[in-house]
């Protein structure tokens, strides 16, 4: 059994959500000492999620008998646009009302170690590059498919955050021109078009023009309680209006992931998030577009896999991040 010592110094990993703050303690070598999540109720405002934040820190430094002098560095993981040179979350759609908080500094100061404040997705990619099902590829985009859609990118084996720290927001690339108004104040993103959110906005939009779904009977008539999951079980009992939803979503996604594979040529592609849990009714159709509008000798050099961190992708990649840049 490996000791404490033998391990090394541990990183403090945090991936702020807009539902969950999960914080844990990792080894350079990726094995967890421990892992807590508490509630972010990110609708009590920025001061109250900061307080919570702190609180699940200081519990966990507690609960392993740690003082942050011990750590090798504090690791934050947030989603939005992040602006990860000066450690500043500019605008975050999960976290209501954080506008310019300079997070990094914040938690730098309080617990005096080094921080680093990270995009949550490109950081999933980190993660599962060095510990997941991307280890030994050197050219990965990782995609997460929940109710939105981020994204991260590896280039020659390092994590590419571009001018400012912000690259990687995939979820926001046009597919559409005309398409739906995404929150971000653009039209037709791939996330308004092939997330969780997008599959159940098209169902009820549908079913509230008259098309027939098993969906109202499995929601009581409340259409405004379909989510993705529950139009994935309609479409496996062979619901038509189901199964053309996901195989809209699909084929947006594949257009999506044509672009990426033109433009990166990347050797693999790892898809995460709740979506990934509806396989082939999402992403056979994405597959096709794929083999029918990429570029051939990317096409056939990419394999499109699923993670195999799960939702923990994100605090290795935090840890490995932070490791790295400790050890500069």
């Amino acid at each position: 059994m490996q000791t404490a010592e033998r391990l090394g110094t541990p990183v403090l990993a945090v991936d702020i959500g807009g539902t969950k703050i999960v914080t844990a303690i990792i080894y350079g070598n990726g094995r967890f000492l421990d892992k807590r999540r508490s509630l972010t109720l990110a609708h009590e405002g920025v001061h109250a999620v900061l307080n919570r934040l702190f609180a699940t820190i200081d519990g966990l430094l507690a609960g392993n008998s740690l003082e942050p002098s011990q750590l090798g560095a504090i690791s934050l993981a947030a989603a939005g646009a992040i602006d990860s040179r000066h450690g500043v979350i500019t605008l975050s759609p999960n976290l209501p009302g954080w506008r310019d908080v300079p997070l990094r500094d914040m938690v730098g100061e309080r617990y005096q170690v080094d921080a680093f404040l990270v995009n949550d997705a490109s950081v999933a990619a980190l993660g599962e590059h060095r510990f997941g099902a991307g280890r030994g590829v050197s050219h990965l985009v990782m995609l997460t498919l929940g109710t939105g859609i981020g994204g991260g990118i590896i280039i020659n084996g390092e994590m590419y955050e571009g001018a400012t720290g912000s690259a990687g927001e995939i979820g926001h690339m046009v597919i559409d021109i005309n398409g739906p108004e995404c929150a971000c104040g653009n039209r037709g993103c791939l996330e308004m078009l092939a997330s969780g959110t997008a599959v159940a906005r098209e169902a009820v939009k549908r079913i509230g023009q008259g098309e027939k779904s098993i969906l109202v009977d499995m929601v009581k008539g409340k259409i405004e309680e379909i989510d993705a999951e529950k139009v994935g079980v309609a479409a496996r009992r062979g619901d038509s209006l189901a199964l053309n939803v996901l195989s809209r979503a699909g084929t947006y996604l594949g257009v999506g992931l044509t672009n990426l594979v033109n433009i990166f040529n990347p050797e693999m592609i790892v898809l995460g998030g709740g979506m990934v849990g509806l396989g082939d009714l999402l992403l056979s159709p994405a597959k096709k577009v794929i083999s029918e509008r990429a570029f051939p000798i990317s096409a056939q050099a990419v394999r499109i896999v699923t993670t195999q961190l799960g939702d923990e992708a994100g605090l290795y990649g935090a840890a490995a991040f932070a490791i790295q840049r400790v050890r500069r």
